[in-house]
């Protein structure tokens, strides 16, 4: 005799191995399109940014459950996700895992000028910009010696008058870019 409540709550063991196989591919895959598309699609997020993030998880939600849309199969999704975490987050802390995983800092500007080239590879409206400067209380660009898109996809913004350690800006995309007078010696 079928058992309804226990349709609704548990799943056979190849239903969860489905589960755990679907919901490491996708995450797998956001991992990898986070990767390509850089750490703009997590910046601050704008309304169309809000709608495609609730689109992912929608998507990310159907295609790890497939057809197993039960307690136990949610269970095991998010389970898969946490275990999934813990693992990315051993993997950061070490070199490798870290350029792996992480996206690398890139300068949007140096010196005061607006690098029209680094915003469009950072995926960065001049827009989104000047609302971040604002943010953090600059009134002109030639107050800005850095500014940078962080793995975070937050914009961090380093002001003119102490130098800028050059120790910060290894491992930068763009750091090229930033003029020696701006530069202090690191220790």
């Amino acid at each position: 005799m079928p058992d309804p409540l226990g349709d609704l709550l548990w799943l056979t063991p190849t239903e969860a191995l489905a589960v755990v196989l679907a919901t490491t591919g996708m995450y797998l895959a956001m991992m990898l399109l986070v990767r390509v598309i850089g750490q703009r699609m997590l910046g601050a997020m704008s309304n169309y940014d809000l709608v495609a993030i609730i689109a992912f998880g929608a998507i990310l939600g159907r295609a790890a459950l497939g057809d197993v849309a039960v307690l136990g199969g949610g269970l095991v999704a998010m389970l898969t996700l946490v275990a999934l975490q813990s693992v990315a987050g051993a993997l950061i802390v070490r070199p490798l895992g870290a350029r792996a995983i992480t996206t690398r800092p890139i300068v949007l500007m140096a010196d005061g000028r607006v690098l029209e080239d680094q915003l469009r590879r950072a995926h960065v409206a001049g827009t989104e910009l000047a609302s971040q400067l604002r943010l953090a209380g600059v009134h002109r660009h030639d107050d800005v010696a850095v500014a940078l898109l962080e793995p975070t996809g937050a914009i961090s913004v380093l002001r003119r008058g102490t130098p800028v350690d050059a120790e910060l800006l290894e491992d930068v995309i763009g750091a090229h870019l930033v003029p020696e007078h701006l530069l202090g010696q690191h220790g």
